[in-house]
C-alpha cells in the first residue's frame, strides 16, 4: 500500500470496507433451507474458478464461476451465494496462480466480489418484490448485467489508480469483451434453475459439459487475441527496428544527433502524454522524434558541419531537408501519421516558418510540440556554429518565442516541467551497439585491383632494409632515447624544459608543428608551440574531451595520425585553418593524472607510423615528470613571489622588478617614477569593524590600485597598509594624475567595504634619476616624502587632495630638516 497512490489508497480502503458490512450483514441473516445443494453449488463453483483464462493486457484472471454465482442469486439465500462466492473468489486467486498474490490483492477481490454479489441480489429480489419486473428472464438478464458492471468495473478501477491509466480504457480493452459471455452465463444459470424445479438441483450436473465447452471458447478467443496482439507487437517492433536503423544513418551524417534524438523524444513523448493525443499521435510523434533530421542525407557535408553562419545560399539548401525527410518516410507507410510532422517540424507558429507557411493550429500538433523541444535541445547542446547555452537560459530563449515561433501551450508545458523532463531524458540508459562500425579495421583484403600508391618516407624505410639496417637503426633508436633522457629534467623553467622536449622529440620523431597543452580544470591550454600555424595553435584552448587533442586528454589514449583541422574546428571562425594533414597525440601523465597533451603535426597525410607512436610512448613517462616537476616549480616561484591576502607583488617581487626597470632606464634614457603609497583611517577599520573586514579593504584598494595604474604600471604591496606603484616614463604631471585616481579609489573601496567614508592615502613620489640611482634609494626618498604628506595632514595643515598635492609639490624639493628612520628592510632579510 505505501507505494500507492492517496486516491489508490482510499479506493481500496472504501471497497473493503464495504465488501466486510455487506459480509457481516448477509451473514446475520443467514438461511440454511438445502445443506446438500448448497455445498454441491459451492463445489462446482470451486470447480470453475480452476477453469480460467488469463485476461489479455493485464495480470487478472477469468473463470466461469460467475455462472454458478448467479445460479446461487437464483435459488440460494444470499448468505449462501456470497460463501459460494468468496470461495470461488480465493480459489481462483491462489490455485495455479502464476506469482503469489500479496494479502492486500486478495482482500480485494474478496470485498469487491462481496459488494458484486450483494448488489445483483438486491437488484433481482428487489425488482421481482416490487412488481417492476414480472419476467423472470428479464429480471436474470438485469441481474447479470449488474453483476458484469459492477464486477469488471471495481477491479477496473484498481487497476486504472495503481497504473496512472483511464479507468474506461482499462474496462474497453480488458474486460468489455466478455459481456456476451457473461449474457450466456446468465442462460445456462436460468436453464439451470428451470432444470431443478422440474427434476431437482441434481439435475445441474447435467450442464457440466456446456460450462466446459463454454471454458474452451474462452481459451480459443483469447489465445486468438493474443496471437494478433503478439503479431501487431511484431510489427511494432519492426517498425521501431526500422526507425532505429534509419537513425543510424542521421547519426553517420551528423554526429551530434546521437543525444539529440533521446532527449527529444523523451520530451516530445511527456509533453503529448499531457496534451492527450492518442496511441497512433504518440507513436507517431515517438517516431518523428527520432527520423526529423532524417533529410538531412540530402544536404552536402560542409554546410551541416559549418563551425560558422550559413549563406543565404547554404540555408536555401538546409531548408530542403524536411521535405526530402517526408518523401523518404512517406515510402515506408507508417500505420500512424509520420510523415506531417516530420515535414511541418520547422514550421512556426506566426506562419513565417518553411516549407509550406502554415499558421498556428494548422500546423500538425506533433509538429508543434516537436518544434519546440527541438529548439529547446539545440539550444543546450554543442553546435558547430556555437557553444550549448545553460539549460535555464535555453529555456528563456524558448519561452520569449512564445506564439511567434512556437505554440503557448506547449511552451507553457515546457517552462513547468522542463527540469523534470531532463531528468528523465538523462535517466534514459544508452543502448549498447547503436553505433556503425566507422572506425573498424578489415584485415582481409590484400590490395586493391589498382594496387596500391607508392609509400611514404616512413613507409619506404618499414617495408624493405636488410638485417644490417635494421640493426643500425635499432642501435640508433638507443642512443637516441639515452640522450633525450639525459639532459631531460636539468631545468626547471617550463620554457627550457619544453623547448629541450621539442628539440629532443623531433630527432626521434619528424615533424612540422609541435604543440604541448597543459590542462587548467576543464581546458587544455597551449603552453609551447612551434613550426607551422604556430599563430594558430597558440591561439587555442580545447575542451577536454573536444578536438583531437581534447580526446586524448580525457580518454588517456593516443591518437596516430588524426586530422589536426579538428583542433582549430573549436575557435568558432571559420576563417581559420590549418595546412597540416596529419597528428600524433599522447596524453602526458603525471604523478595525479593526465596533466597535457603532446601533439605532434606533419604536412603530408598519414606521416606517422607505428614506430614513431612507440618511440614517443617510451619516453612519455620521463616527459610528463620533466613537466609536471618545471610546472609545479613555477608555481611555486609565482606563490612565493605574491602576496597571499591581495594577491599582488611582494617586497622581493618589488626589489626585482624596480632593479629591472632601473636598469631598462639606464640604457634608454628615460625617467621612472615611483610612489610610496599609505592608508590613511586603516587603524580605524580594524578598531571598529574587525580584522575581517580590514582584509576586505585591503584586498579592494589592492584591486583598485591595480585598474588605475594602468597598462604599462606595476602596483605592489610592501607590508602592512603600504603599496608601491612604478610608473615607467612618467613625469610630475602624471604623478599628480595618479594620485588623484588613487585617492578616489581608496575612498571608494573604503565606502563598498565599510559603508562609510573612512579611508584615504598619502603618497610620496620620486624619480629616477632625479631622486637616486638605485632602487633603495629612490624607495628611502618616496617613503620619507610621504610621511611628510602624512604628517602634515595630521597636523591639519590640508586635507583635501589639493592640499596634498600642494604638500606634495613641497615635498619634490629637499628638505634637510626633516630626518625620517629609514623604514625598509634590508634585501638580505626579504623572503
Amino acid at each position: 500500500m505505501k507505494d500507492l497512490s492517496s486516491l489508490a489508497k482510499i479506493y481500496i480502503s472504501l471497497i473493503t470496507a464495504g465488501g466486510i458490512l455487506v459480509a457481516v450483514r448477509s451473514f446475520g441473516a443467514w438461511e440454511w433451507d438445502n445443506p446438500a445443494r448448497c455445498i454441491a453449488y459451492w463445489v462446482l463453483a470451486v470447480l470453475g474458478s480452476g477453469m480460467k483464462v488469463s485476461l489479455p493486457g493485464i495480470t487478472g484472471t477469468m473463470s466461469v464461476n460467475y455462472v454458478f454465482i448467479l445460479l446461487g442469486i437464483l435459488q440460494l439465500s444470499l448468505g449462501e451465494t456470497l460463501v459460494l462466492a468468496l470461495g470461488a473468489t480465493l480459489t481462483q486467486s491462489l490455485w495455479k496462480a502464476g506469482s503469489r498474490p500479496k494479502p492486500i490483492q486478495l482482500i480485494f477481490n474478496v470485498a469487491s466480489m462481496a459488494i458484486s454479489v450483494a448488489a445483483t441480489n438486491w437488484v433481482y429480489s428487489t425488482t421481482g418484490e416490487s412488481g417492476l419486473l414480472t419476467n423472470d428472464v428479464t429480471r436474470l438478464a438485469l441481474a447479470s448485467c449488474v453483476y458484469f458492471l459492477v464486477n469488471t468495473l471495481s477491479i477496473a478501477g484498481v487497476i486504472a489508480l495503481t497504473e496512472n491509466n483511464r479507468i474506461t480504457e482499462i474496462w474497453r480493452k480488458c474486460y468489455f469483451w466478455s459481456f456476451p459471455y457473461y449474457l450466456v452465463g446468465a442462460s445456462i444459470a436460468g436453464g439451470m434453475s428451470y432444470l431443478e424445479s422440474l427434476i431437482g438441483w441434481e439435475a445441474t450436473l447435467v450442464v457440466l459439459p456446456v460450462i466446459y465447452i463454454i471454458y474452451r471458447s474462452y481459451r480459443l478467443y483469447l489465445r486468438q487475441l493474443e496471437e494478433e496482439k503478439k503479431h501487431a507487437q511484431e510489427m511494432a517492433d519492426l517498425h521501431l527496428r526500422t526507425i532505429e536503423a534509419l537513425a543510424l544513418a542521421i547519426e553517420a551524417k551528423d554526429h551530434t544527433t546521437s543525444e539529440h534524438l533521446k532527449r527529444v523524444q523523451v520530451y516530445a513523448g511527456e509533453i503529448g502524454k499531457e496534451l492527450g493525443l492518442d496511441g497512433n499521435a504518440l507513436m507517431a510523434l515517438q517516431a518523428a522524434s527520432i527520423l526529423h533530421d532524417i533529410g538531412k542525407l540530402a544536404v552536402p557535408d560542409y554546410i551541416i558541419s559549418k563551425p560558422g553562419r550559413l549563406t543565404p545560399e547554404e540555408f536555401e539548401k538546409m531548408k530542403i531537408h524536411p521535405v526530402v525527410g517526408a518523401e523518404i518516410l512517406a515510402r515506408v507507410d507508417f500505420p500512424y501519421a509520420v510523415v506531417p510532422v516530420v515535414r511541418c517540424h520547422h514550421e512556426r507558429w506566426d506562419g513565417t516558418g518553411y516549407p509550406d507557411g502554415l499558421i498556428g493550429e494548422a500546423i500538425p500538433i506533433g509538429a508543434r510540440i516537436l518544434s519546440a523541444v527541438d529548439c529547446l535541445d539545440a539550444l543546450a547542446t554543442d553546435r558547430q556554429y556555437r557553444r550549448a547555452l545553460p539549460l535555464d537560459q535555453a529555456m528563456e530563449v524558448v519561452i520569449s518565442e512564445s506564439g511567434k515561433s512556437f505554440d503557448p501551450t506547449i511552451v507553457g508545458i515546457l517552462k513547468r516541467r522542463y527540469l523534470e523532463l531532463e531528468e528523465k531524458a538523462a535517466a534514459v540508459p544508452v543502448t549498447p551497439g547503436n553505433k556503425l562500425s566507422k572506425g573498424l579495421k578489415v584485415e582481409r583484403g590484400e590490395a586493391p585491383g589498382a594496387g596500391f600508391e607508392k609509400a611514404g618516407k616512413d613507409g619506404a624505410a618499414e617495408g624493405r632494409g636488410d638485417f644490417l639496417s635494421y640493426i643500425a637503426a635499432a642501435r640508433q633508436e638507443v642512443q637516441s632515447l639515452y640522450e633525450f633522457t639525459q639532459d631531460l629534467g636539468n631545468s626547471l623553467s617550463p620554457h627550457e624544459t619544453l623547448s629541450l622536449v621539442a628539440a629532443r622529440v623531433k630527432t626521434l620523431v619528424p615533424y612540422d608543428a609541435i604543440a604541448v597543452y597543459i590542462r587548467e580544470n576543464d581546458c587544455l591550454k597551449p603552453k609551447y608551440v612551434n613550426g607551422e600555424n604556430f599563430k594558430l595553435f597558440s591561439s587555442l584552448e580545447i575542451p577536454v574531451g573536444q578536438g583531437l587533442s581534447g580526446w586524448v586528454a580525457q580518454n588517456k589514449k593516443p591518437i596516430m595520425n588524426g586530422n589536426p583541422s579538428v583542433e582549430p574546428g573549436y575557435l568558432n571562425d571559420p576563417t581559420k585553418f590549418s595546412t597540416l594533414r596529419s597528428a600524433l597525440a599522447v596524453p602526458l601523465e603525471g604523478i595525479g593524472g593526465v596533466i597535457g597533451v603532446l601533439s605532434l603535426y606533419c604536412v603530408e597525410k598519414d606521416a606517422f607510423s607505428r614506430d614513431h607512436l612507440r618511440v614517443l610512448l617510451a619516453v612519455n613517462y620521463k616527459v610528463s615528470l620533466a613537466i609536471e616537476n618545471a610546472l609545479t616549480f613555477q608555481q611555486a616561484q609565482i606563490q612565493a613571489a605574491r602576496d597571499s591576502l591581495t594577491g599582488l607583488p611582494n617586497a622581493s617581487s618589488l626589489f626585482v622588478h624596480l632593479d629591472t626597470e632601473i636598469s631598462r632606464c639606464q640604457s634608454s634614457g628615460k625617467q621612472l617614477t615611483v610612489l610610496v603609497c599609505d592608508l590613511d583611517g586603516f587603524k580605524q577599520v580594524n578598531d571598529r569593524w574587525g580584522h575581517l573586514e580590514g582584509n576586505r579593504a585591503l584586498q579592494s584598494v589592492a584591486q583598485a590600485l591595480s585598474g588605475s595604474c594602468g597598462e604599462f604600471g606595476y602596483v605592489a604591496r610592501m607590508g602592512g597598509d603600504e603599496f608601491v606603484l612604478v610608473l615607467p616614463g612618467s613625469g610630475s604631471e602624471r604623478a599628480e594624475r595618479q594620485i588623484r585616481d588613487m585617492a578616489e579609489s581608496v575612498r571608494r573601496a573604503g565606502r563598498e567595504v565599510c559603508g562609510v567614508e573612512i579611508l584615504d592615502v598619502s603618497v610620496g613620489v620620486a624619480t629616477y634619476p632625479d631622486d637616486g640611482l638605485d632602487a633603495e634609494t629612490i624607495l628611502a626618498e618616496a617613503d620619507r616624502r610621504m610621511y611628510k604628506v602624512k604628517y602634515s595632514r595630521a597636523a591639519g595643515k590640508r586635507s583635501d587632495t589639493a592640499g596634498q598635492l600642494l604638500a606634495l609639490q613641497e615635498s619634490l624639493t629637499p628638505v634637510e630638516e626633516m630626518p625620517i628612520e629609514d623604514r625598509l628592510p634590508a634585501r638580505e632579510d626579504m623572503h
